[in-house]
């Protein structure tokens, strides 16, 4: 079997890279709201760290505009 080509070794070098830094970005969201609302929301912390981790960026951004009671 002939070695791999070097660009596509590192094409999949910058892929794995890119996949683990949104995984770790999606997991540091879903924290951040659990703990958020735990504090400024008078709904439930668990559901909208639920909502961020299914849908993460449209979850963040509905958690910010609906969720927060304080300002």
């Amino acid at each position: 079997m002939p070695s791999p080509v070097p660009l596509q070794s590192a094409a999949a070098g910058l892929f794995v890279f890119f996949g683990l830094l949104l995984l770790i970005v999606g997991i540091v969201l879903v924290v951040w709201t659990y703990r958020d609302a735990q504090q400024n929301s008078s709904q439930s912390a668990s559901l909208w760290a639920i909502v961020v981790f299914l849908a993460p960026l449209l979850g963040f951004v509905l958690y910010l505009l609906l969720g927060r009671d304080k300002r």
